[in-house]
């Protein structure tokens, strides 16, 4: 697997056109590794300052390695195996937010910078009632609107001084949620109407959705095999998935800015992007939830270990393509549905991606109502019988779910004889429900609680039976 596409001298002249929040892998795997693509192919031309906004870890590895690092790409696309190592060389420089908050202000004052992004975990988007002249402000949203505000006062508020911002925090209408708090937290802080006039005009907030697996860092076997070939060790190289998508909302003014995304097919500009976000929240998460549970029933470990059965496949198959893709409640053409499926199940299938169910598994409840119930309705409201795979599924979430408070003040469950962990901001319920009813009620309480699903049910024609009924059929 040979080094390709090693960067040209001339990549390390280009001005610093982006400002990001965030080392993490996603980051470093999927917008760098596109911004790098752009660059090395004369479209977009800017590097990236990247904000080391937590104290948590150091940037000493990026400053010995002066930023490059190697991407491995690993996996099955269109059936046919990919192998791919690039070094990226988008990153100019890391800066750390407790200890170089003035050079991060300096940049704000770039007339080059024409770009902010983020992913600082779901959490960091959040009002944070604070003064933002701290150096620095304890939030994101503290930070991203100080680096404004900063900009604002070094171009007296000029039109073209305003900035693309790109959150990629895996929250829905996470462009639109990062500029209510930014105005919230501008009028908390009392900056003058110019500004605030100036921040709603010129600046622009897109909701994007990004979806990728980047397991981080290569595992040793890996790392080895490519230092001894390559002659040079990385501290920084990770993993990543074939499957990309970055998906931006915006219009004409948004492509001239974001010009990288001329480069690959996979990075989609649109005023519209919730048809990306229905085609990963149910075709890939919803699958991935409603399938979980029933292949840790079956002793399955892996996402990858469970491809490998035949059992298996007679299930996710038949769940993806009869049941979850009829019933995604949003207008999306059959032919675009199927073709993602069929990407999904490539990555599923991928040997080189290590997705462990129960990593899956955490928050299983808020996934179950966030990704499966509104299928299950919307499937009802098609067809008004029972779906048997999401009814499997749905049976084998409540049997994982069985479980009880340890001494030690962990909730477990037992499958085939092994102890299991359960992190769900529901768990307790379950425990208790568990704890003091018998098999039977126990099930038709779960199924009838409306703050967990919204909706009873046991109201929908066959579903409480079809659940019941394959339920009973577990150890």
């Amino acid at each position: 697997m040979p080094v390709s596409n090693l960067p040209d001298e001339q990549i390390f002249e280009f001005s610093e056109k982006v400002l990001q929040f965030g080392t993490g892998i996603l980051l470093r795997g999927l917008p760098d590794y596109f911004i790098d693509k752009a660059n090395r192919n004369g479209i977009f031309n800017g590097r990236i300052v990247v904000v080391k906004s937590t104290d948590a870890g150091s940037i000493t590895d990026f400053d010995k390695q002066d930023g490059l690092y190697t991407v491995y790409t690993k996996g099955i696309e269109n059936g046919k195996e990919i192998n791919e190592q690039v070094i990226c060389s988008a990153i100019s420089r890391v800066l750390s937010a407790t200890n170089d908050w003035n050079a991060v202000l300096e940049v704000a004052q770039s007339p080059y910078l024409q770009v902010v992004i983020s992913n600082t975990t779901e959490v960091g988007i959040k009002l944070v009632k604070e003064d933002i002249s701290k150096h620095p402000p304890v939030s994101y949203p503290g930070k991203l609107l100080a680096v404004l505000y900063k900009r604002y006062q070094a171009f007296n508020g000029s039109a073209d001084s305003g900035l693309v911002i790109i959150p990629t925090e895996l929250i829905t209408d996470n462009g639109k949620k990062l500029e209510s708090i930014i105005l919230e937290l501008a009028h908390l802080n009392k900056l003058e109407p110019t500004f605030m006039d100036w921040l709603e005009r010129h600046n622009r907030f897109c909701n994007s959705l990004v979806d990728r697996i980047v397991p981080g860092k290569p595992d040793k076997a890996l790392s080895d095999v490519m230092e001894a070939k390559c002659g040079y060790t990385d501290s920084l190289s990770i993993t990543a998935e074939p499957y990309s998508l970055w998906a931006i909302e915006g219009d004409d003014h948004i492509k001239s800015v974001l010009s990288f995304y001329e480069v690959d097919e996979s990075v989609v500009i649109t005023p519209d992007i919730e048809l990306f976000r229905e085609l990963k929240l149910r075709l890939l998460n919803g699958t991935h939830t409603l399938s979980c549970a029933w292949a840790i029933l079956q002793g399955f470990a892996t996402v990858k270990e469970a491809m490998s059965d035949e059992a298996f496949i007679n299930f996710i198959t038949p769940l993806m393509f009869n049941e979850i893709l009829p019933a995604i409640p949003y207008k999306i053409d059959e032919n675009i549905a199927v073709d993602f499926a069929g990407k999904v199940l490539d990555r599923f299938r991928n040997p080189y991606i290590r997705h462990e169910w129960l990593s899956i598994s955490v928050q299983y409840t808020t996934k179950i109502k966030m990704r499966v119930i509104p299928l299950l309705l919307n499937y009802y409201k098609l067809y008004n019988t029972a779906p048997e795979c999401m009814a499997l599924g749905f049976a084998a979430f409540i049997r994982f779910m069985r479980i009880k408070l340890t001494n030690d003040g962990y909730y477990t469950g037992v499958i085939n004889g092994r102890e299991y962990k359960v992190t769900d901001n529901f768990a307790e319920y379950f425990a208790t429900t568990w704890a003091n009813e018998e098999t039977p009620t126990a099930l038709c309480h779960i199924l009838t609680n409306t703050e967990l699903w919204d909706t009873d049910l046991t109201a929908l024609p066959g579903f409480k039976e079809a659940v019941i009924e394959r339920f009973n059929s577990f150890k």
